[in-house]
């Protein structure tokens, strides 16, 4: 069985491993100990606070082999994002040049770059080891943070966004990145993409330019990849548009991948969820279903083919092992939805 719950001073080791392997381009989570150290306490602070509505809070988790032991995924949701450091995207837009006495009418898409979506809730940090990459768990790990905020909806904003990773090379070169280096910044992909990770972000007001760009005057290169996402980024983005999150316009200032959005009542999984109060029963269905407690600090949650819900009475029947895992005793209370 595999639980997903809050990050803790333990798991250091793993979520460093994680940093590591997950490349250019996952500014989350850089590899930097002060940094990495300062999220797993940011976290448990946040899991900790007593919050009415969102603010500066960020919460990590980790998905948990039960059996192993061993960390094997991260996902993370912020409460607010933009409130003490700028986050900033271009938005793309279009500009017409027209003439009719030369009966000439041209349409140039420009990117501004924009504040646009500050104050929005954000997720984010979403990583899987590769050996478990089949199965429920990714799916688990991108739905559950869902389940979370239909849970606690005082702690996130009407807004949720994810920001998809863009079009990078096995060495973190960005074809986007490359024409603005050339331009504007002097420095290379992955040094900007660190500087981003470790919260350096003066350099964007610093360098960036201040008027809209006309994307016709990029490279063909720059161009084709303006809210384009990573090849290993594509499935989450697909998760993401079945819960019903839509591409805007906006996109990253340095790969020009496309940030998401929608409505968190709008979101399917927080829609169709359930609550209801458990009993223990040795049973298996079908379909699997994601279960996750009340709690917030000592939130779990799972799935499972090991469950199943009586619609007439309004009960979620789970087995022994389920229970445990999530910390639960018949009666209690929880939030599920169909996972197939």
């Amino acid at each position: 069985m595999q639980v997903i719950r809050p990050i803790q001073q333990s798991d250091f080791a793993a979520l460093k491993q994680i940093a590591i392997d997950s490349g250019h381009g996952f500014t989350s989570l850089p590899v930097n100990d002060e940094i990495l150290l300062n999220k797993i306490t940011r976290s448990e602070q946040s899991f900790k606070q007593a919050v009415t509505q969102p603010g500066d809070q960020g919460y990590l988790f980790v998905l948990e082999d039960c059996q192993t032991k061993k960390i094997i995924g991260t996902t993370a949701i912020e409460a607010s994002v933009g409130l003490s450091v700028p986050l900033y995207h271009y938005h793309r837009g279009k500009t017409v040049h027209h003439s009719p006495t030369l009966n000439v009418y041209n349409t140039v898409e420009t990117l501004t770059m924009c504040n646009d979506y500050t104050g929005a809730s954000e997720i984010c940090t979403l990583f899987l080891h590769e050996d478990h990459r089949k199965g429920h768990a990714g799916r688990l790990l991108s739905r559950i943070r869902f389940l979370f905020m239909a849970e606690h909806p005082e702690r996130f904003s009407d807004t949720v966004i994810a920001e998809m990773r863009g079009v990078s090379d096995k060495h973190g070169h960005s074809p986007f990145w490359q024409w603005l280096q050339e331009h504007f910044f002097s420095i290379d992909f992955p040094t900007a993409d660190h500087l981003i990770g470790v919260g350096n972000k003066v350099f964007i007001s610093e360098l960036m330019p201040k008027f809209p760009i006309y994307a016709n005057l990029l490279s063909q290169e720059a161009q084709a990849v303006i809210g384009q996402v990573h090849t290993k980024t594509k499935p989450a983005l697909r998760l993401l548009e079945k819960e019903g999150f839509e591409h805007r316009g906006y996109v990253d200032l340095f790969d020009a991948g496309p940030t998401v959005e929608a409505k968190l009542n709008n979101i399917k999984t927080v829609r169709d969820s359930l609550v209801a109060p458990i009993e223990i029963a040795e049973v298996e269905t079908e379909h699997a279903f994601a279960v996750c407690n009340h709690e917030i600090a000592q939130f779990r949650a799972t799935v499972s083919n090991n469950v199943q819900y009586d619609a007439s009475a309004q009960t979620l029947f789970v087995s022994q092992a389920i229970a445990d895992a999530l910390n639960l005793s018949s009666g209690d209370l929880v939030r599920f939805c169909k996972f197939n």
